[in-house]
Formats: structure tokens, sequence, C-alpha cells
């Protein structure tokens, strides 16, 4: 049930993360044993689903790491079932509406924050666990605080409204998509622009204000490092997927060297 990454988000320690692309239970394993704190399996743009994640959630158990999940959507199902399996935290692309919040909150959170629906499945073992040892109310209130909902900024609209959109209680972070968001602004990859740099520092600003977690993605090591001296209390560190190409394609241009 404890959520670590929230855990050292509270102790004012910051976390890294990566994209898991492969939905891969092993790779889920070897992210636990390098040591991230969380993964983040992708089934917004990664061709998998519920099974995949499910298999990915029970290594992360096992290696201590925490499991996220990017859903492609706002709807009852992908919501809910995602944290049924024991996902405890979802980043939630394309906030363009105020009204997309309030209906990840509704299926995200138990009463009397949102509405999401029980049932005892396995991130509660099936209610054979220790976790109803207090009642079912002390358990719906223990899930209000560990599981994590997080919109993600990438549109221009999502920006505008992000002061009150890190105001709303159920809202437990926010995490910046800086390609989806710099393409949106009409300035596509130009992080160095002006207008980009003053959004990025908007958001951190915004969830400092309202002591609510700040991440985003970074593509390469140097970048990850200076969003964390930014003040970011995360960073998602490229994925999996990348890293595997990057480390073989050194390797194979030395190698190559000698053929």
């Amino acid at each position: 049930m404890s959520n670590p990454v929230m855990k050292k988000f509270f102790s004012n320690k910051r976390t890294i993360g990566t994209f898991l692309n492969y939905g891969s239970p092993a790779v889920a394993e070897t992210l636990g044993i390098a040591g991230l704190d969380y993964f983040i399996v992708d089934t917004e743009h990664s061709p998998f689903g519920l099974n995949e994640t499910l298999q990915c959630v029970r290594s992360a158990q096992i290696y201590g790491i925490t499991p996220f999940a990017r859903i492609p959507g706002i709807d009852r199902e992908n919501v809910l079932k995602m944290l049924d399996i024991g996902v405890q935290g979802l980043i939630v692309p394309g906030i363009r509406h105020m009204e997309e919040i309030d209906l990840l909150i509704e299926f995200g959170k138990y009463t009397p924050i949102g509405k999401r629906g029980f049932c005892p499945t396995r991130c509660c073992d099936y209610g054979y666990g220790a976790v109803f040892s207090n009642g079912i109310q002390s358990y719906t209130a223990e899930c209000n605080q560990q599981t994590m909902l997080i919109p993600q900024c990438e549109t221009v609209e999502c920006l505008d409204m992000i002061e009150d959109i890190v105001q709303k209680e159920g809202v437990d972070g926010i995490f910046i998509g800086p390609f989806d968001l710099s393409l949106d602004m009409g300035i596509p990859a130009q992080f160095e622009d002006i207008r980009f740099r003053n959004a990025i520092e908007r958001v951190l600003h915004a969830c400092k204000a309202a002591h609510k977690w700040s991440c985003i993605f970074a593509p390469d090591r140097n970048t990850a490092q200076s969003r964390l001296v930014q003040g970011f209390d995360s960073v998602t560190y490229t994925a999996d997927l990348n890293r595997l190409v990057d480390a073989f394609k050194t390797d194979v241009e030395i190698l190559k060297q000698f053929t």
C-alpha cells in the first residue's frame, strides 16, 4: 500500500524514474535492480495494455520500485482497472478541460474525494489482506493518500489553468511532457525559447505553491541533471527502449572500427 515515491516527496527527497515501453516484466525487474525509484508503463504510445502492465506491477513489488502507468485517456475503465491491478500512480495525457480533471478524480479517488468503485481485487489482496484490519473506511482513506493522480501538462489549455488544477483535492502532482507542450505552443522542441522556459517555470512554481509533486521528462542525462537543479521533485529519464538502443549503438560504433 505504501507509495515510496510519495514518501520521498514528503521527506523532501528527489526521485528518478523512466518509461517502460517494452511491457516486459523482465525489463521491469532490471529497472528495480538498477535502483530507479519508479517506472511508468506507457500504455498511451506502446502496443500493449492491462495484462502486460499487471506483470510489470508484480515485478515492481518484488524489487521495491513504484509502478506507475500512463493511460491513453480518461474513462472509468482505464482508470479503475489500472488501479485495481496495483498501479500506484496514473500519468494522464492530453488535458485540455477542467472537466477532465474532475472525471479523473471521480474515477480515481474513493469517497469523500471521488467516487471510485470498490472491489476486493489484487491491489488489496482480494479482500484478505492486513490492509482491511481497521475496516474499509480506513483502507479507502489510505488509498486516497497513496494513489497518485498526475495530469500531464502538454497542452496550452492545461498550462493556462495549471494554477487551478494543482489546487484540486485529488490531484497529487503534475507531469510535464516537454515535447508535446512545445509542439502545442507552436515552438516544437525549442526548449531554450523564452516562452517555453517561462511555461516550465510557471508549472514548477504552481506545484511548489500548492505543495504538489512536480515531474518532467528528460531525454538525456544532462537535461535530467539540469531539471533536478532547477527544482523539480522528480525526473523521468528517457525510456527502456532508448537506453537499449543507445547502449548498443555506442558499442557497435566502437567495435565496427575493428571489423
